[in-house]
């Protein structure tokens, strides 16, 4: 029981910390050009932080320009739940409706508490508590950040221009943990940077993101490797 109590704590926590994420969303999101109900729906559906602030970061950019590429920004960084999904496979089970309702809310978050406990049902308890959660708290506060940043109206005026990037770094940030990571991050952070007053909104994501792949692909900046070494003294 007290194991049981323990993953409903680490499940909330993760899911107040999570959602609060929401409130700065749905007011970027609103001054970026959505209109509240396109924001709402925008988190029903895409529902993954990081994509999110991707979309709305590329479409404040450049408008109805460069649409389509903040929809190919925010499926880059969609792919990873694919992963997380075969993951997850396993402890969810078997039954349409079940994986189905999984699929929705296989993130970042659901799948870490999941996988950080110690027998399946404690691992597809976490995963439905937090997933489930962080759904409901996603959502609730993406609305009131709309309906905030729909009373603020110009977002520079309160410095909100600057916060989808803030707020993108602040999901990013605990994951760089490895130097290959690390690594990874700056890459295409750097090729970001120097492409941005060049080529049009939203492209510069998309050459980072190929950048990205192919520095975690060839697993440039790994640690080595220690060898282990026999009949040595």
């Amino acid at each position: 029981m007290s194991e049981r109590r323990e993953v409903w704590r680490e499940g909330i926590g993760v899911v107040v910390a999570t959602s609060a994420y929401g409130i700065s969303f749905g007011a970027l999101a609103v001054a970026s050009g959505l209109d509240v109900w396109q924001t709402c729906v925008l988190s029903l559906v895409m529902f993954t932080g990081g994509s999110q602030f991707a979309f709305i970061g590329v479409f404040s950019a450049g408008g109805l320009a460069a649409l389509p590429s903040a929809v190919a920004s925010a499926a880059l960084l969609g792919v990873r739940n694919m992963a997380y999904g075969m993951r997850m496979s396993p402890i969810i089970g078997s039954g349409f409706w079940r994986r189905t309702a999984a699929a929705q809310i296989t993130i970042d978050e659901s799948t870490a508490v999941a996988i950080s406990q110690s027998s399946p049902p404690l691992r597809r308890l976490g995963f439905w508590i937090t997933g489930i959660g962080v759904f409901v708290g996603w959502n609730i506060t993406t609305l009131v950040g709309a309906l905030i940043g729909d009373v603020l109206g110009d977002p520079k005026a309160w410095g909100l221009d600057a916060a989808a990037a803030a707020a993108f770094l602040a999901l990013l940030w605990p994951r760089l943990k490895q130097r290959q990571a690390i690594a990874v991050g700056v890459a295409a952070a750097v090729v970001a940077a120097a492409l941005t007053p060049f080529i049009m909104p939203g492209l510069p994501v998309l050459v980072a993101a190929i950048v990205a792949i192919a520095v975690g692909w060839f697993n440039w900046f790994a640690a080595p490797r220690l060898e282990k070494t026999q009949g040595v003294a």
